[in-house]
């Protein structure tokens, strides 16, 4: 699979600054083994017929569960990484189309919607992670998985492979930066948050969008 590495687009990193899906290192196959586990763990949870990641990269995710027959589609606001996860697509034998170039700012529930929504990886890197939010519950249908780096944890892991010294540990385009509790809290802002997995060093959460109040309600 062809990873698109560190790039620069909009002023923002776009796809892996770290291989983490071909990386050699044992603890680092670990972690990711920890992480995609946690993940099938809470779309199995979901039951989705269909699934949209929001903030897919070069297709790793949405590929694998093509290959399990999954109806899955990707997206990103990164035209060169949406490129990669085509090119990807094409190899494993699946449609091209599958992958559109669209920020997380432009969701439309009219076209984006899905049973599931992923977005793993990406609040992490928005200036207004807020704002996605709610773009994400306005075009959730049932339910909704989120991951970010779990801090301080994340840092402290960088300096201990002796990476981004300089920076503290903190990875090139994060701009946010949340302990578990925290982003439980700022989760529990639009969504209703069902279950909880920390595969270090991440948070990851199941939730479904909570009601929208009506007038009578809110007074």
């Amino acid at each position: 699979m062809k990873i698109a590495g560190n790039l620069i687009e909009d002023g923002v990193v776009a796809g892996n600054a770290y291989d983490k899906f071909g990386t050699r290192n044992p603890l680092a196959r670990w972690m990711m083994l920890r992480f995609g586990r946690a993940l099938d763990d809470l779309v199995r949870a979901a039951a989705p017929n269909s699934i949209h990641e929001i903030g897919c990269g070069e297709g790793y995710w949405v590929l694998r569960w093509l290959g399990q027959k999954r109806m899955a589609r990707g997206s990103d606001f990164s035209s060169k990484v949406i490129d990669l996860a085509r090119l990807n697509a094409r190899e494993c034998g699946f449609p091209a189309d599958g992958f559109q170039v669209r920020s997380i700012y432009q969701l439309d529930p009219a076209n984006d919607s899905a049973d599931l929504l992923v977005c793993c990886e990406v609040l992490e890197h928005l200036e207004n992670p807020v704002l996605a939010l709610q773009l994400l519950r306005s075009a959730a249908r049932c339910h909704v998985i989120l991951s970010v780096p779990r801090e301080p944890l994340w840092r402290w892991l960088n300096i201990a492979r002796g990476a981004y010294w300089g920076r503290l540990g903190n990875t090139p385009g994060h701009l946010q930066h949340w302990t578990r509790r925290g982003f439980i809290r700022l989760v529990e802002g639009q969504f209703e948050v069902l279950a909880v997995r920390t595969p270090i060093p991440w948070t990851m959460v199941l939730c479904r969008p909570k009601p929208c109040l009506s007038p009578e309600e809110v007074g």
